[in-house]
């Protein structure tokens, strides 16, 4: 709403600016109020058809179209500058005004249609090879640019250009951990839609283009969290799917140490002697939303499902889940004989680069499993029996003996459902009712309060997700840190445009999965 009020206002603005201009050029100033009117004289004023203002209709065009009509403006009154065409194309309002109330500006000419012309007239000199009349050209013509600035404009176009299809249509991904495998892989390139899922419009405004949240080689944030807009998204083309694998940001991120290797929150700093280790002498970063590190898992629940793991299985409202073709799990492999070479190995796709293989340990798929069991009688291959029973709620009080491989019954929030709540079960919610949906959870005397009122129910304000990787066995996901909030959801992996091995050039390239559809996986 926030993002609509900006967006009305600005276009009143700019409607009063025009109408100041018009008045300046002789044209009624009335017309500057009228919906299409006033864009179409706009375009008569620059040397364009009335009709060129039908493109300000098109999705995407139209933001392109828009600023090269407001650089066309500014120069119409002799404002040549590089800032001056920077100012109209940033906030054209308070450039129009400005020109518009400055007595001595006056309007000299239609830019675009003069600036077409020298750049005709430039281009047949060039192609006629008459250097000593390009010269002149460029020395008597006040649409000449240098060759510095017409460098940096380039540049700065082609940058706009691919941050603003990054941040609201397509943005590339590399998977950096084995969480997905064997579905996708370290060193895939993906290419995620943003649009599928309904587009989320930029909270952080203060970053630099291009970049996520870090700045390579100087290891510092690359925004400021504030000035910041709240959220808002656009209508989807499509929901979340169960099954469908997902971009998210990380639910759990938004206080974080981070190393070279990872991102560990304050929660594992504080409970784990692995995080507290790496992370001795790290400052503490807090990260808004939209800045918080990119997921990608699986989909396996959506809003209003139960779900519950029974030995490895996962059960989704108490029927056995369809799991993934290439679902893997940790086992234990040995050999007596030379049989289980590498080479064969890593030619059924096994990461034999995984920290855990020379440990003895696989992370395997059930056609990897069967491979290695028929190699021979000498070949020892067991499941691997994680006792880490460390889980998302963390409350083994109300919640005993959930573990990855045994977990649930749970049921995954669904919006505008009302619950009850209790001593017993809050600790599923307290996150979500406290962070994700900004309310002040106290519990007191063995009594919950929100927002100051004692409550014995609660009725949920979005959708909730359930995101697990392929790798049962070598994922931190839902099972470690709780539900996937809709608001974090940002995007559908479409394809795989690029894979290396084990994510290096000196492994090789990956030419079987170039161009693959992650649809199918």
């Amino acid at each position: 709403m926030t993002i609509l009020i900006f967006l009305l206002i600005s276009y009143v603005l700019l409607c009063f600016s025009l109408s100041i201009l018009f008045k300046k050029v002789s044209i009624d100033p009335t017309k500057a109020w009228i919906p299409g009117i006033n864009f179409a004289e706009w375009c008569k004023l620059i040397g364009r058809t009335p009709q060129h203002a039908w493109w300000l209709l098109v999705p995407i065009v139209n933001f392109f179209i828009f600023a090269a009509m407001c650089v066309d403006m500014v120069k119409s009154f002799g404002k040549m500058s590089f800032w001056d065409s920077a100012l109209a194309v940033i906030y054209a309002p308070i450039s129009f005004w400005m020109i518009g109330s400055n007595q001595t500006i006056k309007y000299i000419e239609p830019a675009f249609a003069k600036e077409k012309e020298f750049l005709d007239e430039m281009h047949d000199a060039q192609k006629r090879k008459d250097w000593a009349r390009v010269q002149k050209i460029r020395n008597t013509n006040k649409y000449a640019r240098g060759a510095i600035r017409e460098w940096a404009e380039s540049i700065i176009f082609a940058v706009f250009a691919a941050a603003f299809i990054r941040m609201f249509f397509i943005e590339a991904y590399v998977i950096p951990t084995p969480s997905m495998e064997g579905t996708l892989k370290v060193g895939d390139f993906l290419f995620v839609s943003k649009v599928h899922y309904g587009i989320r419009t930029p909270m952080t405004v203060a970053m630099i283009p291009l970049l996520h949240n870090r700045i390579p080689k100087l290891d510092v944030e690359s925004y400021f969290s504030k000035p910041s807009l709240p959220y808002f998204r656009l209508p989807a083309l499509t929901e979340v799917k169960r099954n469908d694998p997902f971009v998210f940001n990380w639910p759990v991120g938004d206080s974080v140490y981070v190393t070279p290797s990872r991102s560990w929150t304050d929660f594992q700093v504080k409970t784990q002697a692995e995080a507290a280790k790496e992370c001795k002498g790290l400052p503490l970063i807090v990260r808004p939303l939209d800045k918080k590190d990119h997921y990608i898992k699986r989909c396996v629940a959506i809003p209003g499902d139960s779900l519950q793991i029974i030995n490895r299985q996962l059960y989704i409202n108490g029927k056995q889940a369809e799991n993934p073709k290439h679902l893997q799990y940790m086992y234990e492999v040995s050999s007596t004989s030379s049989n289980l070479s590498i080479k064969k190995l890593e030619s059924w796709g096994i990461n034999t680069k995984d920290p855990y293989f020379k440990y003895g340990l696989m992370f395997l798929d059930q056609e990897q499993f069967e491979k290695i069991k028929a190699i021979g009688t000498d070949v020892n291959i067991t499941p691997f029996e994680n006792p880490d029973k460390r889980c998302f709620p963390y409350d083994p009080v109300h919640f005993p003996n959930w573990s990855f491989n045994d977990y649930g019954p749970i049921w995954i929030p669904k919006k505008d459902v009302k619950i009850s709540i209790s001593i017993e079960n809050i600790a599923l919610y307290h996150r979500i009712i406290n962070v994700y949906e900004h309310n002040k959870l106290e519990v007191k005397d063995q009594k919950i309060y929100i927002n100051d009122q004692q409550a014995d129910s609660y009725t949920f304000k979005q959708d909730y997700y359930w995101a697990m990787g392929d790798n049962r066995h070598n994922s931190e996901d839902s099972r470690a840190w709780g539900f996937v909030p809709f608001d974090h959801v940002v995007g559908k992996p479409l394809f795989i445009w690029f894979s290396l091995k084990n994510g290096n050039f000196s492994d090789g390239i990956n030419w079987n999965r170039i161009f693959t559809s992650t649809n199918k996986m």
